[in-house]
């Protein structure tokens, strides 16, 4: 079973997003479970949602304390709370973020799983470009698809498209698309 636990804040689609990961893995045949974690908060107060993915039926619905892949739509959050709390040995993270590791002083998370599989994104920036707004959700489910290969980046647009008709779902896959991209492009940097 892949845990995934999604940190960010109000109006943000943590929730959404959590929603699009276990729809893709539905489109490739998993069985999926998504469900947030808060109050009564408002805008801008600190979300957690979580998703399960596993090719037999699901029966756990406990939080997800000890994620495979952390995603983080609100870098705000780093010197909040500890995103990074049970993530697994050699799990992934991706960070909403246009800075590099080094400038979000992530050397402590970077000490406990592999360098590749903790990465950040410049999901704001993409959303912005293709949305005209900075909402990181689909972008980063792109970045996801990338740097795990949990779901097909197909699936992850599909998903989109499924959710959001017309327009808005062609600008949040194309985001997801540009983000994939992105992602793959810096691995294959790194790799030369």
């Amino acid at each position: 079973m892949v845990e995934i636990r999604i940190h960010g804040r109000g109006g943000q689609g943590v929730v959404t997003a959590s929603d699009l990961v276990a729809m893709a893995a539905f489109h490739e045949g998993h069985h999926a479970q998504a469900f947030p974690s808060f109050g009564s908060e408002r805008t801008g107060a600190p979300v957690v949602s979580y998703c399960r993915v596993e090719d037999r039926e699901i029966r756990s619905r406990e939080p997800v304390l000890e994620p495979d892949i952390i995603i983080v739509q609100d870098p705000t959050l780093l010197t909040v709370m500890d995103v990074f709390s049970g993530l697994k040995p050699g799990g992934y993270a991706l960070i909403n973020s246009s800075k590099t590791l080094e400038e979000l002083e992530l050397e402590d998370v970077l000490s406990k799983t592999d360098a590749d599989h903790l990465v950040t994104v410049p999901a704001s920036e993409l959303a912005r470009e293709h949305l005209g707004r900075p909402l990181p959700n689909a972008a980063l489910l792109g970045a996801m698809s990338a740097l795990t290969g949990l779901v097909d980046i197909a699936s992850v647009e599909g998903a989109i498209k499924q959710r959001f008709h017309g327009r808005l779902g062609d600008s949040n896959s194309a985001a997801a698309r540009a983000a994939y991209d992105y992602v793959k492009e810096s691995a294959d940097a790194e790799a030369n």
